[in-house]
């Protein structure tokens, strides 16, 4: 009895032993598990978008005013503590201040030949995307009280017509426009930008201009639109580029960015402009 009774009083010590060393295997692969969580855990909080801040000033085509003033607004609210500027005129003019070390960080211009003028002399921080194009109208007086229905009509002696300066590149699709019709037309006054041939007619100071499509849409019922199967020659695409050396390039290429991107897409669509 006594044998018995040690055997199995043995036994029982053996299956409790066994049972402790179990658990506290499992108490030791389950704190490994928590530390291991918990010190693989990914942190966060060093890769999140840096907040974007200051000034930028954006040179920028005369017809792209009312569009870039829009995503000015969306930019700046989206960005808080940053502040977008622009100088608008025609690009040709543009081109040269750039050229000739004017402080700025982006150029929106209105061709590529006038784009050139700056990547030739490697301005530009990075290859010109072209973002939008545009296509002529012509502008008279509201009503169109001389009829006017086609590009040929401009050429009548009576008729005060104002053009682009040929240097400026509505200027330059007008006159290839013209080429494409055959047609020579000596308007009364050449502009420095489409703005200022487009405020001639607003003034009632010309009978009809050669513009934008965007510029009329922009002027609302202070002109008239007319098409002309012409235009299609002379489209003009926009590029837009990074300026070399430009102060506060983060922004600067974010400002980009919103132009090209689907909701600036809207914005420059919505105001005539035609699809890259």
């Amino acid at each position: 009895m006594k044998t018995r009774s040690v055997r199995r009083t043995r036994r029982t010590l053996q299956v409790g032993g066994a049972s402790a060393v179990a658990l506290l295997a499992l108490s030791a692969c389950s704190s490994s598990a928590d530390d291991s969580s918990s010190t693989t855990k990914p942190d966060t909080s060093s890769t999140a978008t840096p907040k974007l801040s200051g000034s930028i000033t954006v040179f920028a085509a005369a017809s792209l005013k009312e569009s870039f003033t829009t995503l000015k607004a969306d930019f700046e609210k989206a960005h808080p503590g940053t502040e977008v500027n622009f100088s608008f005129g025609g690009s040709d003019t543009l081109a040269a201040q750039i050229t000739s070390g004017a402080p700025a960080s982006v150029f929106a211009a209105a061709s590529p030949r006038t784009m050139a003028m700056v990547t030739d002399r490697k301005d530009t921080a990075a290859t010109p995307a072209t973002f939008v194009r545009n296509q002529l109208e012509i502008a008279t007086l509201p009503g169109n009280p001389d009829k006017i229905s086609s590009l040929k009509d401009l050429t009548q002696s009576s008729l005060k017509v104002v053009l682009c300066d040929r240097t400026v590149p509505c200027g330059a699709a007008a006159q290839k426009a013209l080429d494409a019709a055959k047609l020579k037309l000596t308007p009364v006054s050449y502009e420095e930008d489409v703005k200022s041939a487009l405020n001639k007619v607003v003034l009632k100071e010309a009978d009809a201009a050669v513009v934008y499509r965007t510029d009329v849409k922009a002027a609302g019922g202070k002109v008239e639109g007319v098409e002309f199967p012409e235009s299609a020659d002379a489209i003009n695409a926009y590029p837009i580029a990074l300026l070399k050396n430009a102060p506060n390039p983060t922004v600067a290429k974010a400002f980009i960015a919103l132009v090209r991107s689907p909701e600036g897409q809207r914005v420059l669509n919505a105001a005539g402009f035609l699809k890259p």
